[in-house]
């Protein structure tokens, strides 16, 4: 697994670096976006240790094999081969699987919560790094992520003009910006859709059918040549893959991508 990574700083030298990164701790101290308390000096300064204190990290649950094949989601009991869970067994999603570093529980879920529903942009930073462990998923070792596009879930135009953000797009920028993986804007939502969080798997499935397309291309924007490439498709949050498996079937249905692999900060 490989890519670029952020683009060079104009300041070279690690000792400038580092004074310069001291001198903004003392004169505007970083604050854990969960719980207001001042990080320590020495904190890091990338990555999700940089963003939240010890106690909220602490309060972060991993997800660790075993896990679903498939969506991702982790399995208590002792499990030595690969395996499906019981939402995925017997369907046929249509990405090829689905990773999560993070289960939505405890100081995540709120943070994600804020960041959707409170317009809280300045939380993409941190929602970004959870982002990142999915990178080093052992799937996607050997792979130059460099070739592949970032690709987020989109909203639809109504929805994002109210909320004034689609929170999918802004990781897939943050995450673009930290790793040099490019991202685009390939789908969209063709109608306005009830809220999947209170809906019950089938209904889910019914809610989102036909839901989505390919971006309509325009003179000043023209559609992203998405044939054969390799995707990831970003989100805040999987649950039942409702939504991933829908936008994955456009982008290989409809756009001829080689595969989709799916990232979300949580999995629910």
């Amino acid at each position: 697994m490989a890519y670029p990574g952020p683009h060079e700083s104009l300041i070279t030298s690690p000792l400038l670096r580092r004074g310069g990164m001291l001198v903004l701790d003392t004169v505007f101290p970083r604050l854990c976006p969960a719980c207001d308390v001042t990080l320590e000096k020495h904190a890091p300064r990338s990555g999700i240790d940089a963003w939240l204190c010890q106690v909220c990290l602490g309060d972060l649950e991993p997800i660790k094999p075993p896990y679903c094949s498939v969506c991702g989601e982790s399995f208590d009991g002792p499990m030595t081969r690969e395996f499906r869970c019981s939402n995925c067994d017997g369907r046929r999603m249509a990405f090829d699987f689905a990773i999560s570093a993070f289960k939505a529980r405890g100081v995540l879920r709120e943070l994600i919560h804020q960041f959707k529903y409170s317009r809280d942009l300045s939380l993409r930073g941190v929602l970004a790094d959870t982002l990142k462990p999915a990178l080093n998923d052992p799937r996607l070792i050997g792979e130059d992520l460099s070739q592949w596009l970032l690709v987020p879930v989109p909203l639809h135009f109504l929805r994002e003009m109210r909320r004034e953000f689609n929170q999918s797009w802004e990781l897939c920028r943050m995450l673009a910006e930290e790793t040099g993986i490019p991202a685009v804007q390939a789908l969209r939502r063709t109608r306005l859709t009830s809220t999947q969080a209170k809906l019950q798997r089938r209904q889910r499935l019914e809610n989102l059918r036909g839901v989505f397309a390919l971006r309509l291309a325009l003179p000043w924007r023209p559609r992203p040549d998405l044939l054969g490439r390799k995707i990831l498709l970003v989100d805040d949050v999987l649950t039942t893959g409702a939504t991933a498996h829908e936008c994955a079937k456009v982008l290989k249905r409809q756009a001829g991508a080689e595969k989709v692999v799916v990232i979300t900060a949580a999995r629910g």
